[in-house]
């Protein structure tokens, strides 16, 4: 997908969600960190004449920093994020620059998607098509989260996940595998 059309899935998604352009674009700060990254990764990822590359870049993360003081959502330039993404609620997320998330996702308020672990399991997560995570969750460390994942509230993911899990506690384990359906 173009820069326009990943701006334009995520703007459906919001709309799905019963809110209106003008209530959207100025006044839901999910969207507007939404939209930052996008241009910044379609820089970080398309711009490669360095004259233009270096200038575009810094003025995408003073543009970063400005989100992020605002609406407390940090999302860097090279993170990796599909079609459809929604953010619920503004505040206190964080996302590592070597994050992956799929298609069609929901965050909530107070996640954080980062790294952790040791040695060969140091890493950052990859999320799968369809996930959904519920507020004040951290879910870090070279983890895999399957497709149609849901991540209840207040867990601590560590340990992958299979497709369609439903995942709860301080650690993360499945109590079911009824999936994200009716979240996303």
């Amino acid at each position: 997908m173009n820069l326009f059309q990943l701006i334009n899935s995520d703007y459906k998604k919001y709309r799905k969600y019963g809110s209106h352009f003008l209530v959207i674009v100025f006044f839901t700060q999910g969207f507007w960190a939404t939209f930052q990254h996008r241009v910044a990764h379609y820089i970080y990822i398309k711009v490669t004449w360095k004259l233009f590359r270096y200038p575009l870049l810094f003025a995408t993360l003073i543009w970063q920093k400005g989100i992020e003081i605002v609406t407390g959502i940090s999302i860097p330039s090279s993170v990796n994020i599909g079609h459809s993404f929604y953010i619920g609620h503004f505040g206190g997320i964080i996302i590592n620059a070597n994050a992956v998330i799929g298609n069609n996702c929901n965050i909530s308020q107070g996640v954080t998607i980062g790294v952790s672990g040791y040695e060969e399991k140091r890493g950052t997560p990859t999320l799968g098509n369809n996930v959904y995570i519920g507020a004040n969750t951290v879910v870090s460390g070279k983890i895999n989260i399957g497709n149609n994942v849901l991540i209840g509230a207040c867990s601590m993911v560590k340990d992958s996940l299979p497709d369609n899990a439903v995942a709860l506690g301080v650690p993360a384990l499945i109590i079911s595998q009824k999936g994200s359906k009716g979240y996303i």
